[in-house]
């Protein structure tokens, strides 16, 4: 404390990864975990989580709502709270079964769980942001991801990015 008072810099954060079996990075999301297809949540695993971690958050959302060329809004698609320091990995679908303790916050279509990409139009980008937390955030129920930030403000120790891409496949008219 007497360092930051003193003016010194915050340590920079730690090299968390965040990746998926089902898509590299800047990959494509395959379509079984939108809302062309099943609409399941995809797997994630992650490493190199840093000493001090008491939960994990994880963001989805899409900045290029509702076009690519001209975006309007950030769309959020899932978002997930207190998820335990000791799991290293969410399985397909765990949005309808997360582990004990964790919770699905609230996204834009005011659903408590996964909605997978369904752009209306072009390729748009999905970001993936899981966040190590040092501490448990136990007094938000189904936080939105402007509550989760708030709560999460001074908390993060280490964050990890993925992006995966996706356009819907263009049907032909007949």
């Amino acid at each position: 404390m007497a360092a930051v008072a003193a003016g010194c810099p915050r340590a920079s954060l730690a090299p968390m990864q965040l990746s998926s079996p089902a898509f590299g990075d800047r990959g494509v999301i395959p379509v079984h975990h939108t809302c062309e297809g099943e609409d399941i949540s995809p797997p994630l695993s992650w490493s190199a989580v840093p000493d001090g971690t008491r939960s994990f958050a994880l963001v989805v959302d899409d900045p290029d709502a509702p076009d690519p060329t001209a975006p309007q809004r950030v769309w959020v698609h899932w978002v997930v709270v207190d998820l335990d320091p000791g799991l290293r990995a969410l399985e397909p679908g765990a949005s309808s079964r997360l582990p004990e303790g964790a919770r699905n916050g609230t996204n834009d279509w005011g659903a408590r769980e996964w909605g997978g990409p369904c752009p209306p139009i072009g390729r748009h980008r999905y970001f993936f942001k899981l966040y190590a937390l040092d501490c448990l955030l136990p007094k938000i129920v189904a936080p939105t991801k402007a509550e989760l930030e708030a709560a999460m403000q001074g908390h993060v120790i280490a964050e990890a990015e993925l992006v995966g891409m996706y356009q819907k496949a263009r049907r032909k008219h007949g």
